[in-house]
């Protein structure tokens, strides 16, 4: 009697090929976007450096081989995290800057909406940008970070230099002190934010940085 597990010798090389196909385009268990916000969230509360792999496994729901492959390393997953971050909650900076009229206008709004995202209840206080990489042990992850709040600060100045130029501002006007004075209260709003200050608190906070604007030129027109 034929032993049927010796009759068919490719068999089992046939059925291993077929497992591994199976398994390579087996679909993820997972919705990729929602795990990555809930990375996003516990970036934002904790930093990049007192956020494990394990803790990102844990709060995505996943597993170790899951996230590697959906997202790369920790390092990987983090630079994806801050382009998201930008996109779904720090883009209300870009859009002031563009959208209105006046570079006062625009870091007027900028630093009113700044209050409203910094308490909002639905997710962490503060700016992940400029809060992710406290006590980090990665200069690499600190760069970049730095590079980005720099990019701020240099997108302000770019906006004060055209309000100055189109008459809005005294010709005198320090644009780079006034765009680093800007970048200072956005950070200083995130830190209270974090501390426990309130959306009014850091309104007022706003309303106050804005009283030391130079005065608006009458007449932009005839300047």
């Amino acid at each position: 009697m034929v032993n049927r597990q010796q009759a068919e010798p490719g068999t089992a090389v046939r059925k291993d090929a077929r497992t591994v196909s199976k398994q390579r385009g087996r679909p993820r268990s997972f919705d990729r976007e929602t795990a990555l916000e809930k990375a996003i969230l516990a970036f934002w509360e904790h930093g990049y450096e007192a956020t494990s792999v394990s803790d990102l496994t844990r709060v995505m729901g996943i597993g170790a081989p899951s996230l590697y492959a959906a997202f790369g390393d920790k390092r990987s997953l983090f630079d994806e995290v801050v382009r998201a971050y930008g996109t779904k909650y720090g883009s209300f900076g870009e859009r002031a800057l563009a959208e209105e009229p006046t570079a006062r206008a625009a870091v007027e709004r900028l630093l009113r909406e700044a209050a409203v995202e910094y308490t909002a209840q639905e997710h962490p206080r503060g700016c992940l940008v400029i809060h992710a990489a406290t006590n980090c042990g990665s200069p690499e992850v600190e760069e970049s970070l730095r590079e980005r709040r720099n990019a701020d600060i240099a997108a302000f100045e770019s906006r004060i230099r055209a309000g100055i130029a189109a008459g809005e501002l005294p010709a005198g006007t320090d644009a780079a002190a006034l765009a680093r004075h800007t970048g200072a209260i956005i950070q200083g709003m995130s830190q209270q934010a974090r501390d426990g200050a309130c959306r009014e608190e850091l309104e007022a906070l706003a309303a106050l940085a804005m009283a030391i604007w130079p005065s608006s030129c009458a007449n932009p027109a005839r300047s």
